[in-house]
């Protein structure tokens, strides 16, 4: 009987804990604004997983580390669209270029929004609509500076112009992303971190006309979603036409539990290219995949064209599209 009742405390015991965590983590679930600015962008690192922390040499890391773009070879410029659940879709562009001699580095200039079709004003009188139209959005507008200090030591940051519209009601303020990256020189194994989102809290404010009475809105002040994320990347297998990578990324949000990302590519003749990866303790995410393929556009320059698919099970999935020219 004793042992029944030790093995009943021990149980109870281990499901407090778990408890009180899973609690903590539903407790943290809505209170942070501005979710668009956790949504990755671009079709190579959503194949991956996300895991794209530490993997540098593309115009994309602009949004993920800044400290990657100091790694870029000449000017690129990358173009991003994605499609997302409830008829959402999100662009992203950015231009990333060497300032000169003077400023040693790269400086990157983005931009991206979240937008959707206009719907009509419905009210419990008019369900079939008011005859009028509303729609919202959030966009962030960046610049963007990174160095490579060393050889195997790079440093980026970016400040964004961060704006969020419901109808007539907006919110707006300014954040910072950090990053860096540091490249071990042993079968190119790189640690990458970044801290994203770091600004003050955005407050709501607007007209708003429900039941066509016209009145000014002043909201609670809404937090900022900051981000921070560690990773690295690893050459599993490269030789004469065939080159395999692998990378590893753990996000800490500040309104949900800690989340890890893996990702592979495989690469042929550095023109052909295939992805795979998984989202571990995500709500909805989980499995990705995607291909891309390089191809020459004249002597001294190249594109990329990227696809990835990310399965995000009964809300459906989400389709990303890339195109990047570095001359």
């Amino acid at each position: 009987m004793r042992s029944k009742w030790t093995i009943l405390l021990a149980a109870a015991l281990i499901a407090v804990p778990s408890t009180s965590f899973g609690a903590e983590i539903f407790e943290k679930v809505g209170t942070i604004g501005g979710q668009f600015l956790k949504i990755g962008i671009g079709a190579r690192p959503a194949a991956m997983g996300e895991a794209f922390v530490a993997v540098s040499e593309d115009p994309i890391a602009v949004y993920w580390n800044p400290a990657g773009l100091a790694r870029l070879d000449g000017q690129s410029i990358t173009l991003n669209h994605a499609t997302w659940p409830a008829e959402i879709r999100i662009s992203h562009a950015a231009y990333v270029f060497s300032p000169g001699r003077r400023l040693p580095g790269k400086i990157a200039f983005s931009a991206r929004s979240m937008w959707m079709d206009v719907q009509p004003v419905r009210t419990p009188y008019r369900p079939q609509g008011t005859g009028q139209f509303w729609d919202a959005g959030e966009m962030a507008i960046g610049v963007s500076y990174a160095r490579a200090f060393t050889d195997k030591f790079a440093a980026g940051i970016t400040v964004n112009y961060f704006k969020s519209t419901l109808a007539d009601v907006t919110a707006q303020t300014a954040t910072v992303d950090f990053g860096t990256i540091y490249n071990t020189g042993v079968r190119g194994f790189k640690i990458g971190i970044a801290i994203q989102n770091i600004g003050s809290d955005m407050e709501y404010s607007g007209t708003i006309n429900p039941e066509g009475r016209t009145q000014d809105f002043q909201g609670e002040r809404v937090k900022l979603p900051i981000l921070f994320r560690v990773g690295s990347a690893l050459n599993l297998y490269e030789r004469e036409a065939h080159s395999v990578i692998t990378a590893f990324d753990f996000t800490h949000p500040p309104d949900n539990a800690e989340r890890a990302s893996w990702g592979l590519e495989y690469a042929f003749n550095d023109y052909f290219f295939l992805r795979g990866g998984y989202k571990f303790n995500y709500d909805t995410e989980g499995l990705t995949t995607g291909l891309g393929i390089k191809f020459p556009t004249s002597v001294s320059s190249q594109s990329r064209l990227d696809y990835a698919y990310s399965d995000m099970e009964t809300l459906g999935g989400s389709h990303r599209f890339s195109l990047t020219f570095s001359f």
